[in-house]
């Protein structure tokens, strides 16, 4: 059991959820607030030794090496790779401290974001339909940057409603080449695709001058990440031609700089943060906390 678990920001666990922490440690701090300054983050960590955050807080070295009773930290968000991550976890593991985080929780609802999206511009639903006349996405061409969980169930379903699917990834996957999938360099793939979904991880930037002369013009770009997958100079550019760029929140367009481009449509709220996402969210931070403590909550 820890002696001490504090929330340093909200963490976006269900009541019933907050209330089990209490079976993982002796005192458990949970602040509504979130930080602004690492003096603020190491205040609030004080002598806590297991410390939960969300995405929205950067816990880095320069706090964390003055937080010296830390054991665990629990990342209530998306876990794919140290580098990716808004937690230092090389200097973290240095340090002898544990650090979790999950995955696949927020995907459904994004599924759901692209294809309504999709189906209003094909169609022109409240707008000038994409092709001058309604289209289906039966025989759309389309292409994923990124097959994992994600952008695995975009193809899904964007191929059960008819699209030809193409994807980068770092290999071929067996599966995808029996669903008919086409495994593409990146180059072709964005020249051959009307509409290109980037289903990649933070800061993973794929998108250059090249690759949008390649993509070319009357493109549709989704981007469901959460940062830009491009750099932003040639993705202006892109931008002024016939084109159109989807994305649910400012963080993955690059800024609100970018959000009143007459050829962005930004919802500006994240589409994975759904009811049943924060239920997922909930079980699976509460899996990890079992897992190291060995306590199950009832």
């Amino acid at each position: 059991m820890f002696r001490k678990l504090v929330a340093i920001e909200p963490v976006s666990l269900i009541p019933s959820a907050e209330k089990k922490l209490a079976a993982f440690a002796n005192e458990v701090v949970l602040h509504p607030t979130i930080p602004d300054t690492d003096q603020e983050i190491v205040a609030r960590i004080g002598d806590a030794d297991a410390v939960l955050l969300s995405y929205t807080t950067h816990l880095g070295k320069g706090a964390l090496e003055q937080c010296n009773n830390l054991r665990y930290i629990g990342m209530c968000n998306s876990l794919y790779s140290p580098e990716s991550a808004n937690v230092d976890i090389h200097y973290a593991n240095s340090r002898g401290i544990t650090v979790t985080g999950i995955r696949d929780y927020g995907d459904e609802g994004v599924v759901e974001y692209v294809i309504s999206e999709l189906v209003r511009c094909l169609h022109g639903f409240g707008q000038e339909p994409w092709d001058g006349m309604a289209r289906e996405i039966t025989g759309l061409k389309v292409g994923i940057l990124g097959l994992g969980k994600s952008g695995g169930m975009i193809a899904d379903a964007l191929h059960f409603l008819g699209a030809e699917i193409s994807y980068v990834a770092r290999s071929e996957k067996e599966a995808a080449r029996q669903k008919g999938y086409r495994f593409l360099p990146l180059d072709d793939l964005l020249r051959d695709s009307e509409v290109v979904f980037c289903c990649l991880n933070r800061n993973t930037v794929l998108l250059h001058a090249a690759q949008f002369e390649a993509l070319g013009n009357k493109k549709i770009l989704f981007n469901t990440g959460l940062s830009p997958a491009w750099d932003e100079a040639p993705f202006l550019r892109w931008l002024e031609g016939d084109n159109l760029c989807y994305c649910d929140t400012v963080g993955a367009l690059g800024g609100p700089h970018l959000s009143d481009h007459p050829n962005v449509r930004c919802m500006q709220v994240s589409t994975g943060r759904t009811r049943q996402a924060f239920v997922r969210l909930s079980e699976k931070v509460l899996q990890n906390l079992t897992e190291f403590t060995g306590i199950r909550p009832d």
